[in-house]
């Protein structure tokens, strides 16, 4: 057997092979007599028949067979062997693969297109600067947590008719005589237009202009039953028949309210109950900037790193491999994107290479087993179970098809962990602290001019 590369450009590889018949000829022999072994023909004894017939019958579609299994393994192993950077599969020369004359021929060629990656380096020093954004937890955020909790464990009652402070349950109806069921609280519409939904009954009804009533997408989104996002685009005249009136009297901020919130006696006193309510809604926050943070240096790296890509290679293969569903015009709308996300995998790797990252096995088992502690209220759950837990991470980590779906998910998620702490240590990262406002339109520009 012999295999050579050519490589015309840095990015654009032929992997040529020649197969002589003493290298398939004796997996061959082998699978002609196993089926003189197991074939049923009438006229023969079984495991007696002759092995010039399973060749007249059988010969040819045993030799495509075993060349073809020889030569998918002999791509891979050279690949491996020569540490090809390749990106997608190696394309099989169609044309030449038909010429071939299956019956007469002795010696074979294949050629296999691949794509290559050119080496690169990834720059993770110092002079990579990137803006963290905190999200400080101002009193506005802190005043509406503490009304939502106090409210969350309130007391209910139900008015004959609405106040200010009154919630109203109904169906909506639009222009188009489509109903829907609809929230309102009273205390959140515009002060201009409140006095329309004070004073009613049961059974009332009214109209209003749903951009009047509120300029927060929530208020609107529960008025008229849409999709938050939405709210923005939603216009037009509103009847609502009330079914319901509520009222929520606020819990008192007492040792009451504390136990309910955060659990018997975990808090004591209304200034830990603060400081507890300032600490949860930082580590949210913190989750929120630290995922923006992510992106940034994504970006920053994705724009800062010269990558020479096999791009026709690229393209082909996708259109190869998407059974005709991928077409030119599905490549040229998302190719870049595609591009992009293979860019940022591969420059991933060079770091996890540069600071040799791993994960083991035991690693991912001891975050299933606190993912799972946590769905069933913390850790106290593997002490009940004891040495049972072991047993349902396994199960969990295998899954139901055991195809180990969950086990690749955290593996993934640990290692991108580990990669991306890596690069936060070793490069510039300055933090500006903003108001969640601020912080919110940050995220969605960053959305819209994503790659």
């Amino acid at each position: 057997m012999n295999i050579t590369l050519d490589q015309p450009s840095p990015t654009d590889g032929l992997i040529k092979i020649t197969l002589n018949q003493s290298d398939y000829q004796p997996k061959v022999e082998e699978k002609v007599k196993e089926y003189s072994r197991k074939m049923n023909i009438k006229g023969f004894r079984q495991g007696k028949v002759p092995s010039g017939v399973v060749r007249k019958m059988f010969g040819k579609s045993i030799l495509v067979e075993e060349v073809n299994h020889l030569l998918s393994h002999s791509v891979s192993d050279y690949i491996k062997e020569k540490k090809l950077n390749i990106l997608g599969d190696p394309l099989p020369n169609q044309e030449k693969a038909k010429l071939i004359d299956w019956e007469t021929q002795k010696d074979f060629e294949f050629e296999f297109q691949v794509g290559l990656v050119e080496d690169f380096t990834v720059d993770i020093s110092d002079k990579v600067k990137v803006k963290s954004h905190p999200i400080e937890v101002d009193q506005k955020v802190m005043d509406e947590t503490i009304e939502n909790v106090r409210r969350q464990f309130g007391d209910i009652t139900y008015p004959e008719v609405s106040g200010e402070t009154d919630n109203l349950f109904g169906e909506v109806t639009d222009a188009n005589g489509e109903k829907k069921s609809s929230y309102i609280q009273i205390q959140k519409i515009n002060k201009a237009e409140q006095s329309k939904f004070i004073g009613l009954k049961k059974e009332d009804e009214l109209t209003f202009d749903v951009q009047k009533i509120s300029s927060d997408p929530l208020v609107i989104a529960q008025a008229v039953n849409a999709p938050e996002e939405e709210a923005g685009s939603i216009t037009g005249t509103y009847t609502l028949k009330i079914n319901n009136i509520s009222h929520v009297e606020l819990g008192a901020v007492n040792q009451d309210l504390f136990d309910k919130t955060f659990g018997k006696d975990a808090v004591k006193g209304e200034e830990e109950f603060l400081a507890k309510i300032k600490e949860t809604i930082s580590e949210n926050y913190k989750r929120e900037s630290d995922h923006l943070l992510e992106h940034e240096i994504q970006h920053y790296l994705i724009d800062h790193t010269n990558v020479n890509m096999p791009e026709n290679f690229l393209k082909n293969w996708l259109k190869l491999s998407g059974d005709g569903t991928i077409t030119d015009e599905v490549i040229g709308k998302e190719f870049d994107d595609y591009k992009n996300g293979l860019k940022w995998d591969l420059i991933r790797n060079k770091i996890a290479e540069q600071y040799k990252i791993t994960v083991e096995g035991t690693e991912v088992k001891e975050s299933a087993k606190r993912l799972i502690a946590q769905q069933f209220g913390g850790p106290a759950i593997a002490e009940q179970l004891g040495d049972k837990f072991d047993g349902i991470a396994d199960n969990y980590l295998s899954g139901q098809d055991g195809k180990g779906e969950n086990f690749m998910r955290l593996y993934n998620q640990i290692r991108n962990e580990k990669i991306m702490k890596a690069i936060r240590e070793n490069i510039t990262v300055s933090e500006k602290p903003v108001s969640l406002d601020e912080f919110k339109k940050l995220a969605a520009e960053h959305s819209h001019h994503a790659h």
